[in-house]
């Protein structure tokens, strides 16, 4: 006798083995025990949730001469000729390749002959939202009104493309995705059975890589079984059959990509590679671990499909990251997954995507601004120098202004900062100290906010420019200063403490200035319209 796959060995003979589905199964069973039974099921779900076992069942179940509270005996020659797929009371149709007007023409002239044996005719129709628009058409009259012995079970993947007219037919039944614990604890059953031995945790990996479906995780099982035949099935044998990657692996990687090491993310993705991982799949699992550390940074006592030890240690890397970034991190890996698919080198598209998670310069979400001003914190905090260093000189105005935050750098500003400008920027300082005093106007609203303890009604209104002079800084406000006069007296006598502040940063003398001028000079006119914290730039730690 030929071998039979496990889904097709196991197939549940009677409603009380079918798992995952109990609020269809009593439905169902209520309906056979009472003789309530419809016409017409529309069985809606996602692929190896039970659509097809259970419309097997409920055939044999209406037809069965001894029923057994709703169930069917399996005993009676009735219920063997079902099971045998020999039975002419039940006809299966896929609608995937039957799916024109004629075929459902010919179901219509069949229905009109009773059975010769049994009670019901029943027709289960897959996958049936592939007939076409005429073959809906041709089954809606005897849909709504067959005979008394027909019953029209019809199952989809893709119920929204069903049509209104159709489902209003039916009596509709939502199938669930399994859970994780409900697929292992039927795995273990039929294991059982096969005297075979698996450890838990292996029987928990199939079952989520199920994906909510328990015929994918059988077939899953079937693989592992036969690659490590008369072995004992374990967590390790089933990560090396089906070519997946452990969770510790992706907690290394996650907390090389927070840390920015780019060397040691690349070599787990080249380990993966040379040990033949599906690439693709490595994506989408890293997305969901990504998404996992997400939710339990919004709420701890969030259910995921994770050991306590796990989510515990989960818990703990997003304290080290902001939720920002981590949607940035989703949406970074959901565009790597579409790339991929089509790639060539999808080695490339993974490693293109894991740089750009590590380099928050490279990337302009909310998240990476975020990532970068945690970056200088912590420097800071432990007392090391830090520079930003510009990247793209034609998206810096050469005028800085303290704007809100909230201000976007238009296009017409960022034109402003002509070649010519910077050129003579660059002429008038060293490159160094140009450099510094550059820096030092793009982040100001982050230095403004955290060291400067003077007036902020005063700094609002100010703005700050590379000076005139070599190596120094001009904070400067409009000529009509009176009413912040006493702020402007206040920063004067803070200014050694501003320039303090500066060294520290820059490791150079710094001059700083404050000057009141005119905002009808032609050289900041513009000077409210600039918000340089929204401008891309590096940190380069010392």
């Amino acid at each position: 006798m030929s071998y039979m796959a496990l889904y097709r060995k196991w197939r549940p003979d009677e409603f009380q083995e079918v798992k995952g589905q109990e609020h269809i199964v009593t439905t169902l069973r209520n309906q056979i025990k009472h003789e309530r039974i419809g016409h017409a099921y529309l069985f809606c779900g996602t692929r190896g949730t039970g659509k097809t076992t259970i419309a097997k069942l409920m055939a044999k179940a209406v037809n069965c001469e001894h029923p057994v509270d709703g169930s069917p005996c399996n005993e009676c020659e009735s219920c063997k000729a079902i099971a045998a797929g020999a039975s002419m009371n039940v006809i299966e149709i896929d609608a995937a390749s039957n799916n024109g007007v004629d075929n459902i023409r010919q179901i219509n002239n069949a229905v009109q002959y009773s059975p010769s044996t049994g009670k019901y005719l029943v027709y289960i129709i897959d996958e049936v939202h592939m007939l076409s628009m005429g073959a809906f058409n041709a089954l809606l009259k005897t849909l709504e009104e067959p005979p008394a012995y027909v019953i029209f079970i019809l199952a989809t993947t893709e119920a929204h493309k069903i049509p209104i007219t159709i489902m209003s037919r039916c009596q509709r039944y939502d199938f669930k995705r399994i859970s994780i614990e409900t697929i292992a604890g039927r795995l273990s059953d039929l294991l059982e059975r096969e005297g075979i031995s698996a450890t838990p945790d292996a029987l928990a990996y199939v079952a989520k890589a199920g994906d909510g479906s328990m015929r994918d995780a059988l077939s899953i099982l079937d693989q592992c079984i036969a690659f490590n035949l008369g072995e004992e099935l374990t967590y390790e044998k089933v990560l090396e059959t089906i070519g997946a990657v452990d969770i510790d692996v992706y907690i290394s990687l996650f907390k090389s990509i927070i840390s920015s090491d780019i060397s040691t993310a690349i070599e787990i993705v080249d380990k993966a590679v040379w040990e033949g991982k599906d690439l693709a799949q490595l994506i989408n699992e890293f997305t969901t671990f990504i998404r996992n550390v997400l939710l339990l940074k919004m709420d701890p006592d969030m259910k995921v499909e994770l050991s306590q030890d796990k989510v515990e240690l989960l818990i703990q890397l997003g304290t080290d990251i902001n939720e920002e970034s981590l949607i940035a991190y989703i949406n970074i890996l959901q565009e790597a997954a579409n790339k991929i698919v089509y790639a060539s080198t999808k080695r490339i598209v993974l490693e293109v995507a894991i740089i750009k998670m590590c380099k928050p310069q490279m990337r302009s979400d909310n998240g990476a601004l975020i990532e970068r001003i945690e970056q200088l914190e912590k420097q800071l905090e432990n007392g090391a120098g830090a520079k930003v260093v510009y990247v793209n000189s034609d998206e810096v105005p050469h005028n800085a202004s303290s704007a809100s935050d909230s201000d976007e750098l238009s296009d017409e500003a960022k034109k402003k900062a002509s070649d010519e400008v910077l050129k003579n920027l660059k002429e008038k300082y060293e490159e160094a100290d140009y450099l510094d005093i550059l820096n030092i106007v793009r982040a100001w609203n982050y230095i403004k906010q955290k060291i400067m303890r003077v007036s902020r009604s005063f700094l609002d209104k100010a703005s700050v420019i590379p000076g005139e002079e070599p190596g120094s800084l001009d904070i400067v406000v409009d000529k009509n200063i009176d009413q912040y006069v006493m702020a402007f007296f206040d920063l004067r006598d803070n200014i050694d403490r501003i320039e303090s502040y500066l060294e520290e940063i820059t490791e150079r003398k710094i001059k700083v200035n404050v000057r009141k001028i005119n905002r009808n000079q032609a050289n900041i006119k513009e000077i409210d319209s600039y918000d340089l914290s929204k401008v891309n730039f590096d940190i380069d730690i010392k």
